[in-house]
């Protein structure tokens, strides 16, 4: 006799059904989790419900399963992407005026939507204690916006923990903008337009938004095409605005969480960022442990004006962590890293352990049978005692080659790292260092910044020059190197918590930290040689893109990835904080919190030490 289903399964189960029926997906995963809501490719993660399902709480859950629904439906990724601004404040302000028309499409359809939206939303800013904040600045902007993007577009007031909030922020908001967040209902259908909208507000907000890239050749026809097609279909409320390939990652309701795209997805072909990666000419083959790699010679001196350089490089610098901080801050900020890692004890031992399997899986034993000297063989055990006399009763092992291997792990120390994101990629850093120390694989871990906020000297230089156009890169770069390949995990411990330091993390230019990383390798012995990525999104430094065309930054790292995946020895792997990473990276992946790595990172790890069992890789 079968055991009925309990009420909080059938609840589950029914959740997951209205999800695919809002989303219009078929193929949708429904997960329940303590995390925030997100998105991965087809999988969702939703809060768990609560056991009594009291209509409160049931009514946040659905709120936020519809939050995540909706942002399947009515959002297409490329439009986001393309006209996503430049500025920090100002993407997270656009991202968030984005959900609000998502969740008001869904709202205006369907009572019970907007009730579910009402009820998350208000969870939401109590657990952020809006209801406590009196001062203006306490409030986040981006949130505001949100909600008078989301009452201009359903006529539903702030829910009641943030009203006060929003109330704090309304009069500067309503002398900027005047009578212009009306406006945003007449092209609430079409995200394009309501992108360029909110852009024009945010400008008017004073925030940087940079230059509007246009689209590339064709891809205006296509959206037109689009367009028709939607308008084609049966008007029911809900128009599908998102192809089936959802960015991987992304988070619906972590305030946290942004992305920082920018400029145009489209690659350039005529860039010539691989340039930067050394002289000489192109080889056919990979270059072997310790020999140079050197880029396409056909590519490398493409005339375009535009193609990737450095208006000045002698301010750039490549520093070691403890020399950015002094030995008893650098202790403290151990300290709180630690402190973070507590919980995790368990889980290093569990990664190490099967990752270990993973590579001794490699190392397949042979024997040499039938010896005179070695090990005595217990199948010839009989024999032996049968005939002591008789020789060739002994076995040897016979000595197999094994790939030594380095991974150099990378992290974005960028502006848009700070907070959770950052503390994630130290932790992720300190427990894949300590599980492939134990495995005998060599961790090096590297971080990439800049040495000032909006240009540095670089950009006094071409000031003092006149301000000539083109003129490339307009900051100073730092990179950081946290852990040599070749120091053990105990010695450079201290130096990962400088992480955790916020005057650290400034702007990211990603194109040549990955240069800079790869080179590094390069220069390596290990006949393997793995490059991991952590990264929260795009490249992204206000100087340069000020002066430059929006996607300046984005062509070269494209083009930098392509060279590194496709003739370069060195195994490029990218993981994303909370931000969809494959629309650059050929291997991907996106964790949100730091409890995904035991089942992302090392099965991505794992995956590359398969692929080298089966033979070489493709190219």
């Amino acid at each position: 006799m079968t055991q009925p289903e309990s009420p909080i399964e059938i609840f589950k189960r029914s959740t997951a059904a209205s999800m695919r029926a809002i989303a219009g997906r078929e193929d949708l995963q429904v997960g329940f989790s303590t995390e925030p809501p997100g998105i991965a490719g087809a999988r969702v993660r939703v809060p768990v419900p609560p056991r009594d399902l009291n209509p409160q709480d049931v009514a946040t859950v659905r709120g936020a399963a519809d939050a995540v629904s909706l942002r399947l439906r009515f959002h297409d990724n490329a439009v986001h992407a393309q006209r996503m601004p430049i500025g920090d404040s100002a993407r997270a302000a656009f991202d968030a005026m984005e959900q609000a028309r998502c969740e008001a499409l869904g709202a205006r359809a369907l009572a019970g939507v907007a009730h579910n939206l009402e009820a998350a939303l208000d969870e939401r800013y109590r657990r952020q204690g809006f209801d406590r904040m009196v001062e203006r600045d306490q409030v986040p902007l981006p949130e505001v916006l949100r909600l008078v993007a989301r009452e201009a577009l359903t006529g539903a007031a702030p829910p009641a923990n943030a009203r006060h909030a929003v109330d704090l922020w309304r009069p500067w908001i309503e002398e900027k903008l005047g009578g212009n967040l009306g406006k945003l209902d007449s092209v609430i259908a079409d995200q394009d337009a309501y992108a360029r909208a909110v852009r024009r507000l945010l400008a008017d907000l004073d925030m940087e938004v940079g230059s509007e890239a246009e689209p590339e050749e064709g891809e205006e026809d296509d959206r037109d095409q689009q367009s028709d097609q939607n308008d084609s279909q049966p008007d029911d409320g809900q128009t599908r605005g998102e192809d089936d390939s959802t960015a991987e990652g992304e988070s619906m309701t972590a305030p946290e969480t942004r992305e920082s795209e920018s400029g145009d997805s489209a690659e350039d072909g005529g860039e010539d960022g691989e340039a930067e990666m050394g002289e000489g000419e192109g080889a056919e083959e990979p270059a072997g442990p310790g020999q140079p790699w050197r880029p396409d010679a056909s590519r490398r001196n493409d005339p375009d004006p535009n193609a990737y350089r450095a208006f000045v490089t002698q301010f750039d610098e490549v520093v070691d962590a403890a020399e950015l901080c002094d030995p008893e801050e650098l202790a403290r900020l151990r300290h709180m890293l630690d402190q973070q890692l507590q919980h995790l004890q368990g889980v290093i031992s569990k990664l190490a352990n099967r990752l270990q399997r993973r590579l001794m899986a490699q190392q397949q034993r042979a024997w040499d049978f039938d010896l005179e000297e070695g090990l005595l063989d217990a199948a010839r055990l009989a024999r032996v005692v049968a005939n002591p006399v008789l020789p060739l009763s002994f076995k040897k092992e016979k000595e197999t080659t094994f790939r030594d291997t380095v991974v150099s792990l990378l992290i974005d120390n960028s502006g848009s790292m700070r907070g959770r994101p950052i503390s994630i990629a130290a932790m992720s850093a300190d427990i894949l260092a300590r599980t492939l120390e134990r495995c005998a694989v060599k961790v090096e871990i590297l971080g990439f910044t800049t040495r000032a906020w909006k240009g540095g000297q670089a950009r006094e230089r071409w000031i003092q020059a006149g301000k000539p156009a083109n003129p490339g890169r307009l900051n100073d770069l730092r990179h950081i190197v946290y852990k040599s390949a070749d120091a053990p995990w105990r010695r450079a411990r201290k130096n990962l918590g400088l992480m955790l330091r916020e005057g650290i993390l400034k702007e990211n230019i990603d194109g040549e930290a990955l240069l800079w990383a790869h080179n590094r390798l390069i220069a390596r012995s290990e006949q393997r040689r793995i490059l991991m990525v952590i990264s929260d999104g795009a490249p992204v430094d206000d100087s340069t893109l000020s002066v430059n065309s929006g996607n300046y930054l984005e062509r070269h790292l494209r083009r930098v990835i392509e060279e590194i995946e496709t003739r370069s020895p060195v195994e490029l792997v990218a993981i994303g904080i909370g931000h969809d990473v494959t629309r650059y990276y050929r291997r991907a992946v996106t964790i949100v919190d730091v409890e995904q790595l035991g089942g992302t990172v090392m099965n991505k790890l794992a995956e590359l030490f398969e692929e080298d069992m089966a033979g070489p890789r493709r190219r």
